[in-house]
């Protein structure tokens, strides 16, 4: 047998199983066929390079052989003696194991778990790219709306299709819904909203707000994937969660971008759209983008504490906040913020950054944070306006924009004042009463 199949096969092995050096070191024999005096201490140098660390791929693994000095050695002597046939083992971190995450070893167990064929797993995880390949759009997986931002930018609206949205639900309900989620996200978590992750800002002497560029399409395949092989997912089970939850955008897309868009412009949503990319529109992806936002949550959390203030994110606005001694150092606190999102593989959109003191508007997520949570006036009184003219001159006559559904648009500001501040919510929420639908 060549060489580089005894390493492959000899990696598959020690991948497969327990990852203590005494089973390490088992497995490794039996594929052997031979204890050679120096397998011991490689498999205690295998356990040491992997230890606490998400599940290594097998190409690490073998990575690691090429470079022991032990196995350069002896590989040359090294033949397969036995073929084990045990899948891979569940080897999740510490902390996963305490999630009661569903035990999926093998690619037919997700298969049988997702209820899906085998064919039918291998058509929506794509891992082979065949949807960037097909011309006919009933054969692709996602729906597509292209987006003009008043800044200017593109924004892609990637909406899966029937069967693969049912797919992503079930891996959000069975495994991501059941990771704790850092205590400072505070969009797309239950029981948290715009309003906790502003209330924590009222009343600072500085507030600071970045944004984060391209928050789900900048989310590679590989992050995705690393992510599913910490929770202890096998290699080829990993890569197939990652590949029902990413997307790439086939190049026709573009065909239907608006026209007189700089071409600059184009030619970049395209560059970023064109790899394995966390959808924007999929269920899976809001849950996704949190948990890769975990350390920078914690190193964000950490550099706010040492300058005294406190730190919050909504998706991807970012927010702190402080007192007088954070208020000297806000500029300084900005430039290491955005160095270590950007080290965590995050950018930051520099022109939207803002710093705001106490004598200006201080703003989050459309809510003042000034002296108390509170809606500004201006819309409050355009809103209670627009209801008022509902009573006396009856709704159609202020569907100024002819939304298809103005009752449903009206309820829903009307629950935006209202979570905000109960007491006129409920005042407007009256005036829309008495409208004559």
């Amino acid at each position: 047998m060549p060489a580089s199949a005894v390493i492959s096969v000899l990696a598959r092995s020690l991948l497969a199983g327990d990852a203590d050096a005494a089973a390490v070191h088992v497995r490794a024999v039996k594929t052997l066929g031979r204890d050679w005096p120096w397998l011991l201490r490689m498999s205690q140098r295998f356990v040491d390079q992997f230890r606490g660390r998400t599940r290594p791929r097998h190409r690490d693994v073998i990575r690691f052989l090429l470079e022991d000095p032990d196995f350069l050695r002896g590989r040359a002597r090294l033949s397969i003696a036995e073929w084990l046939p045990e899948p891979p083992r569940m080897q999740p971190v510490a902390a996963a194991s305490r999630w009661n995450l569903p035990v999926i070893e093998t690619v037919g167990d997700l298969a049988d778990w997702l209820s899906l064929y085998p064919a039918e797993l291998e058509w929506f995880a794509d891992i082979k790219r065949l949807s960037d390949k097909v011309r006919n759009p009933k054969l692709r997986h996602y729906h597509y709306r292209i987006l003009v931002k008043r800044s200017g930018g593109l924004r892609l609206i990637e909406s899966p299709k029937s069967d693969l949205k049912a797919v992503q639900r079930r891996l959000l309900s069975g495994v991501l819904d059941r990771i704790p989620i850092h205590h400072a996200a505070h969009g797309f978590v239950k029981r948290r909203s715009i309003v906790t992750f502003a209330a924590p800002h009222v009343a600072s002497n500085a507030l600071l707000r970045l944004d984060l560029e391209n928050f789900f399409p900048a989310s590679p395949a590989a992050r995705i994937q690393a992510l599913f092989r910490t929770l202890g997912y096998p290699e080829q089970v990993a890569v197939r969660m990652a590949g029902l939850c990413a997307n790439i955008v086939p190049h026709e897309v573009w065909t239907a971008a608006p026209s007189g868009l700089p071409t600059s412009t184009l030619r970049d949503a395209r560059l970023l759209y064109a790899r394995y990319h966390l959808p924007q529109g999929a269920p899976t992806s809001p849950a996704l983008a949190n948990l890769m936002a975990y350390r920078l949550d914690c190193r964000l959390s950490g550099l706010a504490r040492t300058a005294g203030a406190v730190y919050t994110r909504y998706a991807d606005d970012l927010a702190f906040s402080g007192g007088p001694d954070f208020a000297r150092i806000v500029e300084r606190f900005s430039t290491h913020a955005a160095a270590v999102a950007l080290e965590e593989g995050f950018g930051v959109n520099h022109h939207k950054t803002r710093i705001m003191p106490p004598g200006v508007r201080q703003h989050l997520a459309g809510i003042i944070v000034n002296r108390k949570l509170s809606i500004r006036r201006t819309d409050l009184e355009r809103l209670e306006a627009i209801l008022t003219n509902c009573v006396r001159r009856g709704p159609q006559s202020q569907n100024r924009d002819a939304l298809p559904d103005f009752r449903s648009h009206l309820q829903g500001r009307i629950a935006f004042v209202t979570m905000v501040d109960p007491v006129k919510g409920h005042r407007l929420q009256a005036v829309y009463d008495s409208i004559q639908w």
